[in-house]
């Protein structure tokens, strides 16, 4: 089979690797899309994240669906032909986390694409049957694979305690981003406010849900977030974009009372925040690691239709030959691209 490798800073290469062997309860899944996440990026350019560091050649890749062609003896759930979503991150099941249902914090997750466990942006993967979920004919391989980001928005709400007729602030509108916007709207936000320099981005955020967009460049920005005139604040605020700047927004535009549940990773370990700010009006923040528990949950609410996901994030697509070019256009065109999906087994 073709896998693209990424072999150093910047530089992917095809290469032929051996098709996995099915055994046990791992399933053989035919690729069939996968989209570029910012962390893709961040290990193509940079070849870190925190102290997760690229060491080797590696496969890239994570958000992913595929169809089944093969199965382990001891797989009962799945067969094949049957058309598959993939949660990348395979957990232990044994330890404190997993058993509390917390999976996503398991110190011995096998997550795609982190090193040093291969992705994929290769054409056949072997992922244990239990993560591993059917989805409807009627859904898209790029919609399956969507589930990946919005099931980190799924997340943030839950995590946030987002309860319906609430006012939600959104900042940062990447993918993440915009998948939040869905996931807010799913759990019956009352009103969505949205902050990003990018107007192709603020447009994709309306066009998916959204009340409300501002440009994070204008000089009343904040007040804009806050309810412009009335200004009390908004409930929940979600940081998605990862920078120092953007996390203080997020905290600025809280109510008295309000949640913030921080998603992005900014570059650096520490940021100055205004602890006064936070112990006054009692704010509640939440860290946000992946998810857990969102994959069957965010399919069937993607299923459902509640937005044109992939009419509105999809704007760039390559075959697996391509993954150079794919990895430069997600890295290089933030003006003009959303999601970026590779297609190992084509058609594009």
């Amino acid at each position: 089979m073709q896998a693209a490798v990424l072999t150093a800073p910047t530089r992917i290469e095809i290469q032929a690797r051996p098709v996995p062997e099915a055994t046990g309860r791992d399933v053989l899944v035919k690729v069939m899309a996968v989209g570029i996440c910012g962390s893709d990026i961040h290990y193509y350019e940079h070849g870190r994240i925190g102290p997760y560091v690229v060491k080797g050649p590696i496969i890239l890749g994570h958000e992913c669906a595929g169809v089944v062609v093969a199965v382990g003896e001891q797989v009962r759930t799945l067969q094949p032909g049957d058309r598959v979503a993939v949660e990348p991150g395979v957990t232990c099941g044994y330890c404190a986390f997993c058993k509390e249902g917390r999976y996503n914090l398991c110190p011995e997750v096998q997550f795609l694409a982190t090193p040093p466990y291969d992705g994929a942006f290769v054409q056949y993967i072997k992922h244990r049957e239990d993560f591993l979920y059917r989805i409807p004919d009627t859904m898209s391989y790029e919609t399956a694979a969507l589930c990946e980001p919005f099931s980190v928005g799924v997340h943030a709400v839950r995590r946030a305690r987002l309860q319906p007729g609430e006012t939600v602030a959104i900042i940062g509108m990447g993918p993440v981003g915009l998948m939040a916007v869905v996931a807010a709207r799913a759990f019956g936000a009352g009103r969505i406010v949205v902050s990003d320099r990018e107007p192709l981005r603020l447009e994709a955020a309306l066009r998916l849900g959204a009340d409300a967009a501002v440009d994070a460049s204008a000089a009343d920005g904040l007040a804009q977030l806050r309810g412009g005139a009335d200004g009390s604040g908004v409930h929940v605020a979600l940081e998605t974009a990862g920078h120092p700047a953007a996390l203080q927004t997020a905290l600025g535009s809280l109510r008295r009372g309000g949640r913030l549940a921080i998603v992005g990773l900014p570059p650096q370990d520490e940021i100055p925040l205004n602890v006064p700010f936070i112990a006054d009006n009692e704010a509640d923040i939440y860290g946000v690691f992946r998810y857990a528990n969102t994959y069957p949950q965010g399919l069937a609410l993607l299923a459902a239709g509640l937005a044109d996901t992939d009419g509105v994030m999809i704007t760039d697509r390559y075959p697996l030959e391509q993954a150079q070019q794919a990895m430069e256009r997600a890295r290089t065109n933030k003006s003009g691209s959303l999601k970026v999906v590779v297609y190992p087994n084509g058609p594009v």
